[in-house]
């Protein structure tokens, strides 16, 4: 079980201490319930990414149930039909990444490939350190459908 092994942040002020804690790595934080299968899914994914990507990336969850403060604000799950949205953050900033999907926010679609994600990862982290506030994504996701 993935999400056993990564840090919780269990209440809004962890939140707040974990994205102002990093200089220099990108802040990845995981909000969804551990609870539902695609969550379960992408926690494994994240837990076994997490080795190869600590030296610029920080992988923390989240539960959306636990720590409602951020689900108004970042626009969480408000209908209960993600099943979990990835965010990043830099610097105590934001990170934005175009996938191709129209929302630039958060990465809310299933990824099933460790490499892709820690190319996306990658990505966003790159393009923070040269000050960017959106990067495009490695790949375009714009044809993925909903609902599988």
């Amino acid at each position: 079980m993935g999400s056993v092994f990564l840090p919780h942040l269990n209440t809004g002020w962890h939140v707040d201490q974990a994205i102002l804690s990093e200089d220099d790595r990108l802040v990845v934080i995981r909000f969804g319930r551990e609870e539902e299968p695609d969550c379960m899914i992408i926690d494994e994914i994240l837990f076994s990414i997490s080795e190869k990507v600590k030296n610029f990336a920080a992988i923390y969850l989240c539960n959306l149930d636990k720590v409602p403060d951020f689900n108004q604000m970042y626009e969480l799950d408000q209908d209960r039909s993600e099943p979990y949205t990835i965010m990043f953050f830099f610097r105590n900033k934001h990170m934005m990444c175009d996938f191709g999907t129209g929302n630039n926010n958060k990465l809310n679609f299933m990824i099933y490939d460790k490499q892709e994600l820690i190319d996306i990862i990658e990505t966003i982290y790159r393009g923070a350190k040269k000050g960017k506030g959106l990067v495009v994504s490695p790949k375009d996701y714009s044809t993925l459908r909903r609902g599988g």
